[in-house]
């Protein structure tokens, strides 16, 4: 498999990305739910530091955390609008990592039919 760390550094991305999806999925579909605290879910740090060590990017699944965020009076923190955000957010960086990836994979095309 042909392989450079950008490539490597864009799956991981991807794969937090979806993490992220399907946390504010479960936050969104458990809205109702009294004492449920909202899961968040931080991939970029660790993403980061690696490529700031000059590792290869591995990130494995993040952390899921609870949200400090304050409760109402059944104990539920989740906010509609705030999932919201963070689902149009994440989705619009899902949709520029795929893009930068199709182009990695259009430059390794357009390489191996000219050899």
């Amino acid at each position: 498999m042909i392989t450079d760390s950008t490539m490597t550094t864009l799956h991981a991305a991807l794969a937090g990305l979806a993490q992220r999806q399907r946390v504010t999925a479960d936050n969104v579909a458990n809205i109702d739910t009294p004492g449920f605290l909202a899961g968040r879910t931080d991939f970029e740090s660790a993403l980061k530091n690696e490529i700031a060590g000059g590792e290869t990017a591995v990130v494995g699944q993040s952390a899921v955390s609870q949200s400090l965020d304050p409760t109402r009076t059944d104990g539920n923190n989740v906010n509609l609008d705030t999932e919201t955000m963070i689902a149009t957010e994440t989705g619009l960086r899902y949709q520029l990592a795929i893009n930068a990836l199709d182009g990695k994979y259009s430059l390794l095309r357009s390489a191996l039919r000219t050899s």
